[in-house]
């Protein structure tokens, strides 16, 4: 699963270069506020597994108007660290890897 370059910012890890991106327009349970933002990473040169984040907030451009903080590059950048230390391989093919860090998610709006 390819992410889509456009909308992608560029983030240097310990020396390795990523891509991360967050969706747009939210998902119909992100819009409802039933479920938290995610973003998702890949190796900026070559093509292999995904990493997809679920935090801890809602999506900016939720239904609601529920105020959420904007995804920053040290947080992105922790979370590459932490899915690396969890065995995420960026560089084989295989399925996304998920890493959950939306323990804290409130749901009721």
């Amino acid at each position: 699963m390819a992410l889509v370059r456009k909308g992608s910012r560029l983030i240097t890890v310990d020396g390795t270069a990523y891509r991360w991106r967050v969706r747009g327009r939210p998902t119909y349970d992100q819009g409802l506020v039933r479920s938290p933002l995610t973003y998702a990473v890949e190796h900026a040169e070559a093509s292999g597994t995904t990493l997809v984040v679920a935090t801890d907030q809602p999506h900016p451009n939720n239904w609601f108007g529920t105020q959420g903080s904007p995804i920053l590059p040290s947080q992105v950048a922790g979370s590459i660290r932490t899915a690396l230390a969890n065995g995420w391989s960026p560089m084989c093919p295989g399925s996304p890897f998920h890493l959950d860090r939306s323990a804290g998610f409130d749901s009721s709006h």
